[in-house]
């Protein structure tokens, strides 16, 4: 089999993996407030994936680096995550539904650094290419959320469960047709994990990780709330996410251009700049459409070329028998407890100043971010 051809069951997990969240980020708020269950209950519920990230990527990540055996935790874990969410039908009792969202989001939220790293690995020779299958991902994002929204029109709330298991079925479909990548078990090196991380260079892009994933918190949490009260309609803000999806799909696709111009170090600063710039017009110019269209297309650079980069640095650095940690941090610290720190600092500044107090945190912690990559350690290995 070529490269390229078994690069393409890896564009179909990351189709299925984002479908997941593209049903379920604008769609699964609404499902719970249908069971009857309290706004406390909701939030408790709607956490899961970000408690899941925050536990569930490092203890499998050290697992399959301990036992070099990605592709089979990729299969056992997405298929566990299906299994565990049919369990939805059997109660709605929020109890029952908290045991079983936990465990499923366990599962799901397991594969995605390991796939990441056999990506980066497979990929290694060819700068950009990374970001040519992960776009699949972003796609699918859209045409899910786009088809959810379509058919929440014509069928009850309470079908939507069965959405989200269609794409929890297809994920682990695809990750049965994933060409294995077996990772050099790490109990045969002599490098620990943790000599990686006394490394200045590898410390400040994982700072710069968390810093990033704290300006996007309110982003998450508080964007189409914030939209709304300054008059926007509920379809123009689908769109807006729409948009800022499109970008980052766009931005995926010319990776490879911009990585022979740019350097890994290089486009982790723009994408900084760019949070700076986005997050202080959301704080500033909320009625002003032309400015939130134009911060929306800045999402290419807050989101697209700060991930490429930032899983590119930390592959750089990190040893192959480490890889599946590595990449397992950068989804702790970025997406568990950044993005949980930013939108837990949105909820509690939000009386206060509502976008403004909001997204005015979001543009300092960038700030930080930015200020912390100007001066580059000169320890840190070639990043091209």
């Amino acid at each position: 089999m070529s490269r390229h051809a078994a690069l393409w069951p890896f564009a179909g997990f990351y189709f299925c993996y984002f479908s997941f969240v593209g049903v379920t980020s604008p769609y699964w708020g609404l499902y719970l407030a249908s069971l009857g269950l309290t706004p406390w209950a909701i939030a408790v519920l709607a956490s899961m994936p970000s408690l899941a990230r925050i536990s569930a990527p490092g203890f499998w990540g050290w697992l399959a680096d301990r036992h070099g055996q990605r592709q089979k935790l990729i299969r056992l874990t997405t298929l566990a995550a299906a299994i565990s969410f049919a369990g939805l039908w059997l109660d709605n009792r929020f109890a029952w539904l908290f045991a079983v969202l936990a465990l499923a989001h366990f599962f799901w939220a397991a594969p995605l650094p390991l796939v990441d790293a056999s990506v980066l690995t497979r990929t290694a020779d060819s700068p950009g290419a990374y970001s040519r299958v992960r776009l699949w991902g972003s796609i699918g994002f859209v045409l899910l959320s786009l088809l959810t929204g379509y058919l929440l029109e014509f069928m009850p709330m309470a079908q939507l469960p069965w959405v989200v298991l269609a794409t929890l079925t297809g994920l682990a479909l695809f990750a049965w047709r994933l060409p294995d990548s077996p990772a050099p078990p790490a109990r045969h090196s002599h490098r620990p994990f943790a000599d990686t991380l006394r490394r200045p260079e590898v410390r400040r892009v994982y700072a710069v990780t968390v810093l990033m994933a704290v300006a996007h918190g309110p982003y998450y949490a508080f964007y189409s709330i914030g939209l709304k009260a300054h008059g926007w309609q509920a379809s123009q803000i689908g769109w807006l996410w729409t948009l800022g999806v499109l970008a980052e799909i766009t931005a995926f696709w010319w990776m490879p251009r911009l990585l022979g111009r740019c350097t890994l170090v290089q486009l982790l600063r723009w994408g900084l700049l760019m949070a700076v710039l986005r997050f202080g017009v959301m704080a500033s110019l909320p009625d002003l459409s032309v400015a939130v269209i134009a911060a929306q297309l800045l999402h290419a650079f807050t989101f697209a070329t700060h991930h490429t980069a930032s899983i590119g640095l930390i592959h750089q650095a990190v040893p192959a028998e480490h890889q599946a940690k590595g990449q397992g941090l950068y989804w702790v610290l970025g997406y568990g407890l950044g993005g949980g720190i930013g939108g837990l600092a949105a909820g509690a500044l939000w009386p206060y100043g509502e976008m403004a107090a909001a997204f005015g945190l979001s543009a300092l912690a960038a700030t930080v971010g930015w200020l912390l990559m100007w001066r580059w350690p000169p320890s840190a290995p070639p990043a091209a």
